[in-house]
């Protein structure tokens, strides 16, 4: 079995790439940091599996295309690679938000679309969205990063529909973690205004649930109120408190 993990050279890719080295797939390792990657390698070596890394910046179009030339026959995708934004949507950066809807969006929707193709035609394969809670709902002050993941999101439910209508046997799903303890804040120059969980407690908790079939992954019971309540509560009213939440953040 092989899996290709986006993303994979820190936090939840990172303990993903861990647990599936434990479970004896071979692993294809995508990040920007060849260092880190080179360090994931050493450490999972122990567990006898093959292991290649790929320095990519999937941010550029033409590298997710290039991903999927090179890397075939998968079992098992995981669309990782992200990170986000805080701040008035007039003073955020351009080129920043730019880059973030390449990888948040662009690079999920090549490789999901170049992968699933190749899926449908063996009639197997399992590809997991790595989305976020943020994308059930608007957030103001981190607007773009909000937008993405509920493109990922609407995407990922739109497309198992699609494969449940024709009876395929691949299965697509997403993982809708609320803070999660990474280096993700730093990047989103925020503070998470709730307790976030480990990383490896949400890959570990979203390999399972996607082993049974899962296809929206919640991890904590907090959030999966969360959820609730935003598609019960008129959404004028949640996104006013989602700004509340978010102004708390501000680092």
């Amino acid at each position: 079995m092989k899996a290709l993990i986006t993303g994979a050279s820190s936090g939840i890719g990172r303990d993903m790439a861990r647990n599936l080295s434990k479970r004896g797939y071979d692993l294809i390792l995508v990040a920007r940091d060849e260092n880190r990657l080179q360090e994931l390698k050493k450490e999972l070596e122990i567990y006898k599996v093959n292991i290649e890394i790929i320095a990519m910046d999937l941010a550029i179009e033409e590298n997710c295309k290039e991903l999927h030339k090179k890397v075939k026959d998968i079992d098992f995708l995981i669309n990782n690679a992200g990170f986000g934004d805080c701040g008035d949507f007039t003073k955020t950066d351009l080129d920043k938000e730019i880059a973030m809807i390449h990888t948040n969006i662009i690079a999920y929707h090549i490789l999901t679309k170049l992968y699933l193709i190749d899926m449908k035609k063996g009639n197997r394969g399992k590809i997991l969205n790595v989305a976020s809670i943020a994308g059930f709902m608007p957030g103001p002050l981190m607007s773009t990063y909000y937008a993405t993941k509920s493109y990922v999101t609407s995407l990922t439910s739109a497309l198992n529909e699609e494969l449940r209508e024709a009876k395929s046997r691949v299965h697509i799903c997403m993982l809708c973690p609320g803070p999660v303890n990474t280096n993700f804040n730093n990047v989103a120059n925020v503070t998470f205004a709730l307790p976030g969980i480990s990383a490896t407690y949400c890959a570990s908790y979203a390999l399972r649930q996607m082993f049974r079939g899962k296809v929206t992954i919640v991890p904590t019971l907090m959030m999966k109120l969360g959820t609730t309540v935003a598609k019960c509560v008129p959404r004028q009213m949640v996104t006013a408190i989602t700004a509340r939440q978010q102004k708390k953040k501000i680092m």
